[in-house]
């Protein structure tokens, strides 16, 4: 049986999910660590919290490493992609504990495995696509991300006007620092912010009120039932198993 779990850190609220309580507690045990692995980088560095440009980082842990990388390949801070370091490290944590399936949406930052089809419901706000599609995730032996920015869903900061931009990719912790930047620039009359999109994104999926524009491979769109009770903080997402429901 599928276990659901919330998980409030400070600022990460996270839905987990996964098949044992192991599971969940190996994924609680790596969010915390990467939460202290970056709070400890940032009395040290506190621009690496505060900038929106990308910056060296010459050295330092992993996940900070790979949070300075992707911003580099973004255009956009390190912090941008704080979430889905944090979602991706949950996930990674349960899978060295021996998990085949967990799930961790922090906020609509999603990292994944997963051994069955899973539904990832779009949320974009008062988007009269909201709630109405999910995408149908195969399942995922490495894990996935699948990222999500607004413009005007949430507290995060935009420059740009988008309901929802989602991004997927093998790395979590790209596709989220992606969508920040894709989200900052991309609008109806402007997509040059696709031109340059780096190869490790698979797909990019974008919603304007009515509109929506697709970028690379996608997953399948299947329609869905919104549900209110699974949208996790962030406002940006919702995700429940199998192939029927969501």
């Amino acid at each position: 049986m599928t276990l659901r779990h919330h998980f409030e850190l400070r600022e990460t609220i996270a839905t987990i999910l996964a098949d044992d309580n192991q599971y969940i507690d190996a994924a609680c045990e790596g969010i915390r660590q990467a939460r202290f692995e970056i709070e400890k980088y940032i009395i040290r560095d506190p621009f690496f919290a505060t900038s929106y440009e990308p910056i060296p980082i010459p050295v330092g842990p992993d996940i900070i490493r790979r949070m300075g990388d992707a911003a580099q390949n973004a255009g956009v801070g390190p912090m941008a992609s704080v979430a889905g370091a944090v979602a991706d490290a949950g996930v990674r944590a349960a899978k060295i504990a021996g998990s085949a399936y967990c799930v961790v949406d922090n906020g609509g930052d999603i990292a994944l495995i997963s051994d069955r089809p899973i539904r990832v419901g779009l949320y974009a706000g008062d988007s009269p696509l909201s709630g109405k599609y999910a995408f149908l995730i195969p399942p995922k032996d490495e894990i996935y991300g699948i990222c999500t920015s607004s413009a005007t869903v949430g507290h995060s900061f935009s420059f740009g006007s988008a309901d929802s931009v989602t991004v997927f990719s093998q790395d979590p912790i790209l596709a989220d620092a992606v969508a920040t930047s894709v989200c900052n620039s991309l609008s109806l009359s402007d997509q040059s912010s696709l031109e340059d999109i780096c190869e490790e994104i698979d797909g990019i999926y974008a919603v304007f009120g009515e509109t929506s524009i697709i970028w690379g491979e996608i997953p399948p769109l299947v329609r869905a039932e919104k549900r209110e009770d699974l949208i996790t903080a962030g406002g940006l997402g919702f995700i429940r198993q199998g192939s029927n429901e969501v």
